[in-house]
């Protein structure tokens, strides 16, 4: 493949990782990218061959949700599978089937049905600590935000139709978990809300 080819996807992917705050019909593609997709509130880790764009995992209610991203192959040659999706801390279900990645191809786990089921002990405003293995021999960290199946999320989750809890109240506020100075773990368990700061007490007065 021509070095010009390879710049314009690179482009073309550094454009849809930048709008990516915006509802998505399309970037540019040959995939479906027909529903809104909001991977802002997601993470990116872009260390590996594959590059893993906004990704989140989408809940309606606590211990059950949807794994989705956007995988970027960015080997001109091979196709690359992801194999594996596993908890850092090893407390989580997975039910993922290996997904092919062709050659400078993109496999949107946000489409409907093609998102990886997870459960565990885990609710809106955690962040999961998750390992992405691939075929070729590469692994990647990554720390993915636990988000409601709300707004711009509505519809992504398909794991947690049934459960035994509650769905989540799309009328609350975001809930966030407060993160330390170093962005390596939780002060305290707080929940503070979307501006960042805690809560006040109720007065008892």
């Amino acid at each position: 493949m021509r070095p010009t080819m390879l710049i314009r996807r690179k482009l073309a992917l550094t454009t849809c990782a930048l709008a990516l705050a915006l509802p998505l019909t399309s970037c540019g593609f040959d995939y479906a990218t027909d529903r809104p997709y909001t991977p802002a509130a997601g993470a990116n880790e872009r260390s590996a061959e594959v590059d893993v764009l906004g990704a989140a995992v989408v809940a309606s209610r606590d211990g059950a949700g949807t794994f989705i991203a956007g995988l970027a192959n960015n080997s001109a040659t091979d196709a690359i599978s992801l194999t594996s999706l596993t908890a850092e801390d090893g407390q989580l279900d997975v039910e993922l089937d290996p997904r092919e990645i062709a050659p400078l191809g993109y496999e949107n786990l946000s489409e409907k049905g093609n998102g990886v089921a997870v459960t565990g002990d885990f609710a809106a405003g955690d962040y999961l600590a998750l390992r992405l293995e691939f075929d070729n021999g590469e692994s990647v960290r990554i720390d993915v935000p636990v988000v409601r199946e709300c707004g711009d999320f509505e519809g992504f989750d398909t794991a947690s139709e049934g459960g035994v809890d509650e769905p989540y109240d799309c009328g609350l506020p975001e809930p966030v978990r407060q993160f330390g100075p170093d962005n390596e773990g939780y002060v305290g368990d707080e929940l503070v809300d979307e501006g960042g700061a805690e809560s006040e007490p109720e007065s008892t007065e």
